[in-house]
């Protein structure tokens, strides 16, 4: 007797899925995260934030030929920059850091705050809003610090500079 496709895979199915019904539940990636000072944040990345690093925020820039204040500084004899350039390149990166140095540890503050509301079980839709509103504020704030240096920094730079800048990254052969 043959039994139609369908059955045959129910009685198939059948024992798995109660296999499945009794196994243990799955470890969570996010379960040795739970002893974070900030659970949404490493700590390297809030070493980052109070450190004004670029974190990855103007890869649209950099990789689309507008160089960075602190690659175009390390590049500066291959660049074959004036002094004058390099100082004004070192105005836009200090100008930079100082800025990203205060949006990134205001992001660390917010995030802190989201954090304790969580924790203390104080969290309700209103300060989940303003919270994650002014976070995405200052992450935006800080992007723009960031990208716009590179703005800056490009203004100064010939377009041969630029392309000896694309072939020193490596984005260029």
């Amino acid at each position: 007797m043959r039994l139609p496709p369908l059955l045959l895979l129910a009685l198939i199915a059948r024992p798995l899925a109660a296999q499945h019904e009794h196994a243990a539940p799955e470890r969570s990636p996010y379960a040795d995260l739970t002893q974070r000072d900030i659970k949404a944040l490493s700590a390297e990345e809030v070493g980052q934030y109070h450190a004004g690093e670029g974190m990855g925020l103007a890869l649209a820039a950099e990789l689309n030929a507008y160089p960075g204040p602190k690659h175009a500084l390390e590049l500066a004899t291959e660049l074959d920059l004036a002094p004058t350039v390099i100082a004004r390149i070192r105005l836009i990166a200090d100008s930079m850091r100082v800025r990203a140095v205060d949006l990134g540890e205001r992001i660390v503050t917010a995030e802190r705050e989201l954090d304790r509301a969580f924790a203390a079980r104080t969290a309700d839709d209103g300060r989940l809003r303003a919270a994650t509103t002014e976070i995405a504020r200052l992450q935006g704030e800080l992007r723009y610090t960031h990208l716009g240096a590179h703005i800056a920094v490009t203004a100064l730079l010939t377009p041969a500079q630029i392309e000896r800048y694309q072939r020193a990254r490596g984005y260029r052969p």
